[in-house]
């Protein structure tokens, strides 16, 4: 045992260290392996390795495809969206959403990614009859929506490309994106101007935009976003209001931050 691992052995109460160690996993925002993670924490060998198997069985975490690495598990990333959605955060978020909606006249929504899939967090439904619904609760692509595409654009390259590697890219209109080139032409796109567009590519007929909610890091925590019907509203109609979404996201972000 180094003399650093006995001490913090010493230091770190038991009941502590699960926290910590899921603490340094959302620090460093990809997945990490014991080895990286006891670069912080400093604990003896087999008390990490340990730890980072009662997480993994317990559903907290789960490997990464490499194998070794380890990312959030269901668990941790439903405990994460609870959290974001307790009484007094969610009372404000709609606030913010509700004032986004009465200007821009569209539905607006939270989204956060899942392992596979974007999930909506929360939303604000248009005063407009004819909408499209997509309620709470609701999965949808990563690679045909505003919300996803925006994700996907927080991915490092290299993260990026193992995606590319691992799906099969469904095509759900005749203006989805399908082809690795095709996607990653879009995706470089949207790093380049800041924000994502579905222009008709998950559901015909409905148009999206879509803006980061970053963290204090300046990673990506969730998407905030408003679609609509092309029967009412164009794609480029959604972009004149893309300096008021992007202000809304500036304060949901504030609001998880503070």
């Amino acid at each position: 045992m180094s003399d650093n691992a006995g001490q913090a052995e010493k230091t770190i109460p038991t009941n502590l260290r699960l926290l910590l160690l899921l603490e340094e996993l959302a620090r460093a925002g990809t997945p990490i392996t014991p080895t990286v993670a006891n670069e912080v924490l400093c604990l003896p060998k087999p008390t990490i390795h340990r730890l980072f198997h009662t997480l993994e069985q317990e559903g907290f975490l789960q490997r990464d495809i490499d194998g070794r690495s380890y990312a959030p598990g269901g668990r941790l990333r439903r405990l994460a969206s609870s959290v974001l959605s307790t009484s007094r955060i969610r009372q404000v978020r709609q606030a913010i959403l509700k004032a986004l909606g009465d200007e821009v006249g569209e539905t607006c929504n939270l989204a956060i990614p899942e392992r596979h899939t974007m999930i909506y967090l929360d939303r604000v439904e248009t005063k407009w009859p004819l909408r499209i619904q997509l309620p709470v609760g609701t999965e949808v692509p990563f690679h045909c929506t505003a919300s996803g595409k925006m994700y996907l654009s927080s991915l490092k390259p290299t993260l990026f490309a193992k995606y590319l590697d691992a799906v099969t890219l469904e095509k759900h209109t005749a203006r989805t994106l399908t082809t690795a080139d095709s996607l990653t032409t879009e995706i470089e796109s949207i790093r380049a101007r800041g924000y994502s567009t579905d222009d008709e590519e998950f559901m015909d007929g409905m148009v999206a935009i879509a803006v980061p909610l970053l963290d204090i890091q300046g990673r990506l925590m969730s998407t905030l976003s408003v679609h609509a019907p092309v029967q009412r509203v164009s794609l480029k109609d959604l972009k004149a209001h893309l300096p008021r979404l992007k202000s809304a996201a500036a304060e949901l972000s504030e609001l998880v931050l503070s």
